[in-house]
């Protein structure tokens, strides 16, 4: 790690053996970490090129491409890039038999629910929806359109679609139709947060 190393070693030291799934809270330092390195290379990038073009943006756009572009970010590192660091780092595992690709609805989250404790299945089903609430309700935003509901859903199955078939390829997780079925219904929430916000927001404006 590069930014983020002394804060893991402090909760490594103090709380790892108190904290049941600690390793969560490893991979999401980890992957802060990683979204900070790759966040400040696109600031960089993307001030260069509002130089260049020398064009006005709102304040509230350009501030909505950067909370999005940071969003992504950490969504990628978080379920996809887990193992490596850099691109030269990634390994694909080409000898990874499609039986592995979970193509029948719900078979693993049923599955979950008979474990000892619900946690895997509450993670599983409620962590997919949540990590795409965000993005529901940010790419209608982007795309400024008044009703956007089927490019936000398409947009966000194509990016769920997109992280499964990496973490198979890369094998740094599990291809779950399921998850991609639960990521929709994140976008959903998500653009409805947005219609709901924006309906607050016209008619303070009356």
């Amino acid at each position: 790690m590069i930014f983020l190393g002394p804060l893991y070693s402090f909760l490594a030291k103090h709380l790892a053996t108190n904290i049941n799934h600690f390793a969560l809270v490893k991979l999401v330092i980890i992957s802060l970490d990683k979204t900070i390195f790759y966040f400040l290379l696109f600031a960089f990038l993307r001030l260069l090129w509002l130089l260049l073009i020398r064009r006005r943006r709102s304040h509230l756009s350009e501030s909505l491409v950067w909370v999005f572009t940071f969003y992504v970010m950490f969504l990628l590192a978080v379920t996809t890039f887990r193992e490596s660091y850099f691109p030269w780092q990634l390994t694909f595992d080409w000898n990874r038999p499609l039986s592995d690709i979970n193509l029948i609805f719900f078979k693993e989250t049923w599955k979950l629910t008979k474990g000892t404790t619900l946690f895997d299945f509450v993670y599983n089903a409620f962590g997919n929806i949540l990590c795409f609430i965000p993005f529901g309700f940010l790419f209608p935003n982007l795309i400024k359109k008044k009703k956007c509901i089927l490019q936000t859903v398409f947009a966000g199955m194509v990016l769920s679609l997109f992280i499964e078939t990496m973490q198979f390829g890369l094998n740094t997780g599990v291809s779950d139709i399921d998850d991609v079925f639960f990521n929709t219904i994140g976008a959903i929430f998500g653009y409805l947060v947005y219609i709901f916000i924006k309906k607050v927001t016209y008619s303070k404006n009356l």
